[in-house]
């Protein structure tokens, strides 16, 4: 009998063949999946919300709500997962996504759909961050590169399908009998079934039992603080939230109260920045801290925490404005919008794949994060070429130069980092990595969101006094209503003369150029950074199964 448990013990710890890896992947590249797409998916829909909700006030809460909760509680399900186990804990995250699915589908007003979205965010941190800690649990890192295509897939599936779905939904008054976007939360549901089905199926990692005790206290002041810090980024720093001087007479609120000077903005960055320095005080005398100090004093840690933070700050700061091109300037619909991003996905899941093939097969990663920063950091800065008549096929050229440098990039600093840790802070290193690429991407998007607004600002009273100077004529048609509606419809072009709509479309596109300009240098200081990437050997399967054995003894122990 003794014997029968001790083989069947040492069969679950065993290393998992190439078939059980993919049907664990399967379930985590859906769930995976879940969460990035409602990253983008629900923007395109926000019009036909806010007009069924009449809640223009709070339209930006429906997208922050999502991107407060899963940002904030990306790390501590990386430290939970590492005392509890893996999959009680993904799962958990699977079915807080799908109860704040199921209910902002059938919200009946913009505050609950806010609440709901928060709830979505919440199961979503847990998607985002535990697919990663999951297979680096299953898969050495000198295997690891042979999945990571899959993985490159699933983002750049998620930044055309999401453009792509949500308008195909809003667009449609009423789908099987219900109002049309609430399609965008209802198709969830079928997939994360799926998703909880297969990891009940595959996912049996051992559970290391250990001695624990969470840090609620650690993990209230990291949440508050990231909360706030958020909050100044996302909402009250950026001018464009609401947006143009018809939302701001519509939502009743001053203009004052908005932008990166506001007393709302100011208080927000502040209270951060005591949240955080109380965070890191008490987390240097807690016993079994939210998140490790002493992590990043490995140089790895540290450094690709950093990479991570500026491919998501450059990468999709910069990324988001290209859909705004095509529809602004190239008058595309979101859904066409959506479409012409396939470059883009392209360029990532090829070169996901290509560079995963060769990590395994000669064990040398430095060297793609720092081809794809520099790949990225051309690309970005080519998009500063962008005009009113440039070709798609040239734009295509640039958007797959940026899908490849993130492919190159993204997945290979997580296989240096978790090769770099020991095995049982794989979950919370993990965590922090995604954690800190979240916060790249949000401050990166204000950011070049307010420097478009900014310049836009700037160059449409040039643009349009220069046509009112060289041709009054020109102006017919144009009244101050019309202009400012312009930062909300760029449609009503279509009332002024063509003279006029070149002038104003060229003021669109010097803004631009500014953004991706603006963008460049920020993925060129990764690439500098990458440089000092340390390339040690990575872990064998022999190597990686002996560690998850250490770990487990340690802990027992």
């Amino acid at each position: 009998m003794s014997s029968h448990v001790k083989k069947t013990e040492a069969e679950k710890t065993a290393p998992l063949t190439h078939k059980e890896i993919m049907f664990v992947l399967s379930g985590l590249m859906v769930g995976m999946l879940l969460a990035a797409l409602d990253q983008t998916i629900v923007s395109t829909a926000l019009k036909r919300i806010v007009e069924d909700f009449n809640g223009l006030t709070h339209y930006t809460w429906v997208v922050t709500a999502y991107l407060l909760t899963s940002t904030a509680s990306t790390p501590l399900y990386g430290k939970i997962s590492d005392l509890y186990g893996r999959r009680p804990v993904f799962q958990f995250a699977i079915v807080t996504f799908l109860i704040g699915s199921f209910a902002a589908g059938a919200a009946q007003s913009m505050t609950q759909l806010i609440a709901f979205r928060a709830i979505q965010g919440l199961g979503a941190g847990g998607l985002m961050s535990l697919t990663f800690v999951i297979i680096g649990d299953i898969v050495s890192p000198r295997d690891r590169g042979k999945y990571q295509g899959y993985f490159g897939a699933v983002w750049g599936l998620s930044s055309v399908a999401g453009p792509l779905l949500g308008g195909f939904f809003s667009d449609r008054a009423h789908l099987f009998g219900v109002t049309g976007w609430r399609w965008i939360f209802y198709i969830n549901l079928p997939f994360g079934i799926a998703a909880l089905v297969i990891t009940t199926a595959s996912l049996h990692i051992p559970k290391i039992k250990r001695e624990h005790k969470i840090d609620y206290f650690g993990a209230l002041l990291m949440v508050s603080g990231v909360s706030s810090l958020l909050l100044a980024t996302s909402v009250y720093g950026p001018e464009t939230a609401p947006r143009g001087l018809d939302g701001l007479i519509k939502a009743g609120v001053k203009a004052s109260d908005y932008g990166w000077t506001s007393p709302k903005t100011l208080m927000a960055f502040g209270v951060a920045l005591i949240l955080l320095i109380v965070f890191l005080f008490h987390e240097k005398r807690a016993a079994e801290p939210i998140l490790p100090l002493d992590l990043f004093k490995n140089h790895t840690v540290s450094l690709t925490s950093v990479l991570g933070f500026v491919i998501g700050a450059g990468m999709f700061g910069a990324i988001v404005m290209l859909p705004l091109y095509l529809q602004v300037v190239k008058g595309n619909s979101a859904t066409v919008s959506g479409l012409k991003l396939i470059p883009f996905m392209l360029g990532i899941v090829s070169m996901s794949i290509f560079s995963g093939k060769m990590i395994s097969k000669h064990g040398h990663y430095k060297r793609y994060p720092i081809m794809g920063l520099a790949i990225m950091t051309v690309g970005v800065f080519l998009l500063s070429t962008l005009k009113e008549n440039t070709p798609f096929w040239q734009l295509s050229i640039f958007a797959i130069m940026i899908g490849a440098g993130l492919g190159f990039s993204m997945q290979t600093i997580v296989i240096a980092l978790q090769n770099a840790v020991d095995f049982k802070d794989m979950g919370v290193a993990t965590s922090a990595n995604t954690f800190f690429r979240s916060i790249g991407s949000t401050i990166g998007v204000a950011l070049f969101g307010t420097i478009y607004a900014n310049r836009l600002a700037h160059y449409l009273p040039i643009a349009i006094n220069s046509v009112q100077t060289k041709n009054p004529a020109a102006m017919v048609g144009a009244t101050p209503a019309k202009f400012a509606q312009l930062k909300n419809n760029t449609a009503v072009l279509k009332a002024f003369s063509p003279e006029l709509q070149h002038g104003i479309y060229h003021a669109f596109v010097q803004s631009f150029h500014v953004v991706f300009l603006s963008a460049a240098p920020v993925t060129a200081i990764g690439f500098v950074l990458a440089l000092f990437l340390r390339e040690t050997p990575l872990r064998t399967s022999a190597a990686h199964h002996a560690a998850k054995e250490e770990a487990a003894g340690e802990a027992m122990g």
